[in-house]
């Protein structure tokens, strides 16, 4: 099992990596029907992300208490003797100092209740779930695109597979927050049609608040890469959160930074959902936004409206939230 920030694992001539699912048939990721391949592992907390079961590179062990029925099958099947029920037997209580992640109790549930975040799979297999998609490809014009996490934490691995695709003639394209060393990026670059980059916010202190890292790494990675000779398409992507990124001087600030881009072929608004919160309760951690009520239509509109008018030149688009 890979460790807490490791890239990938190497077995004999085989490449592998944190793979948190694959989802297929998708029409908000890219062009036509896409397979999206979510990997894990990521360097920013975003206060806001939907997908905390994405953040570490490490395989995880949810558990889902409202399907529990308290039968304890898990507990006597456990190898470790990690698990116990509560005093109540209404509620299994694990010791993480005794758990090894070995998955027994999530095949042993019937209910449902214990739950796996991740498997590792090589290049060879993913590119394998990826091609039985290909006559939707075909008919929608789709293809592939890697998402996170961060898919240039592991990004010797997510060149093979985009590598592999192209070679199939398979369209690609990745979403990422773009926080990683230039070298990363080169690595993915020849084998991509199109980039997704988050611009979570253009000030760099409210940036590092939000998100737990400063903006001057994603903005010199964009500002490089839009430099290269690269038939690169850059989509640039706005996770749209009420009181954090939404006032008119981030937005103006945002298109400013736009203009200069020359790949730049739209800019997406991505408003903020709380579709995670039951996988945080999974996880055993807090929501930090419980208060914080997703945008109206009116409003995402009306903000929409308002970045267009400061970028008329690039097309504005609002998806349907971001992950």
């Amino acid at each position: 099992m890979p460790q807490k920030g490791m890239n990938l694992v190497m077995k004999p001539s085989i490449m592998v990596g944190p793979v948190l699912r694959i989802e297929r048939t998708s029409i908000y990721d890219g062009q036509g029907l896409r397979t999206v391949l979510f990997l894990k592992g990521c360097p920013l907390r975003c206060r806001w992300c939907s997908t905390p079961e994405s953040q570490e590179a490490t395989l995880q062990k949810g558990y889902a208490r409202n399907r529990c029925v308290g039968c304890g099958m898990c507990v006597r099947s456990c190898p470790e003797g990690a698990l116990t029920m509560d005093e109540d037997g209404l509620k299994v209580i694990t010791d993480s100092s005794k758990c090894q992640n070995c998955f027994v109790c999530v095949a042993k549930c019937l209910q449902s209740a214990h739950k796996r975040y991740g498997s590792l799979l090589s290049v060879q297999e993913v590119v394998r779930e990826i091609v039985k998609d290909e006559i939707f490809f075909f008919h929608s014009g789709g293809g592939v695109t890697i998402s996170g996490g961060e898919p240039l934490c592991q990004a010797d691995f997510v060149a093979e597979v985009l590598r592999e695709c192209r070679e199939l003639g398979i369209h690609t394209a990745i979403e990422t927050s773009f926080y990683a060393p230039y070298e990363s990026i080169a690595k993915v670059l020849p084998w991509l049609n199109v980039l997704y980059v988050d611009l979570k916010h253009m000030d760099r202190k409210f940036h590092k608040q939000w998100v737990g890292r400063d903006n001057s790494l994603i903005l010199d990675n964009l500002r490089e890469i839009d430099q290269t000779s690269e038939p690169l398409e850059i989509v640039v992507r706005l996770p749209l959160v009420p009181g954090a990124n939404d006032s008119d001087s981030n937005l103006s600030a945002t298109a400013e930074f736009c203009k200069s881009l020359k790949k730049l072929i739209e800019i997406e608004l991505l408003p903020y959902h709380r579709l995670g919160l039951e996988t945080y309760r999974n996880l055993g951690r807090d929501y930090l936004l419980q208060e914080l009520v997703p945008p109206s239509s009116e409003s995402i509109t009306e903000r929409a409206n308002f970045l267009a008018l400061q970028n008329p030149g690039v097309p504005i688009r609002v998806g349907r939230g971001f992950s």
